[in-house]
């Protein structure tokens, strides 16, 4: 899963009259033979909502802002656009390294 945080154009202070960050969340799911798929995606209160079940399930979450913003326009239950796989694979690099286990069927090889 990946999130990302879109900052408005001010500065960063806190005045009640600014626009707050919106919030980008997607998820994806590793197909067998195929690309990662995206099956959830969502802005403000449903990005919240993705991230705060991902969290609920100790699913890990990489914040990258830019990957969202590209996955957030591909058609949710769609393959991931080709400019995307590198990446998407460093992502599920990271995800796999950060559980501890290889993804399902692969070994890691240490170089």
């Amino acid at each position: 899963m990946t999130s990302g945080r879109k900052k408005s154009s001010d500065s960063g202070n806190s005045d009640p009259g600014t626009t707050p960050p919106k919030t980008i969340a997607v998820a994806l799911e590793e197909q067998d033979g195929a690309a990662p798929a995206l099956v959830a995606s969502g802005r403000g209160f449903v990005a919240e909502k993705i991230l705060e079940l991902a969290f609920a399930n100790d699913v890990r979450v990489r914040e990258d802002s830019d990957l969202v913003q590209m996955l957030a326009a591909v058609d949710v239950d769609s393959p991931i656009p080709t400019e995307a796989f590198a990446a998407v694979a460093e992502v599920l690099s990271y995800l796999y390294k950060a559980n501890g286990a290889a993804p399902p069927g692969r070994t890691w090889r240490v170089a």
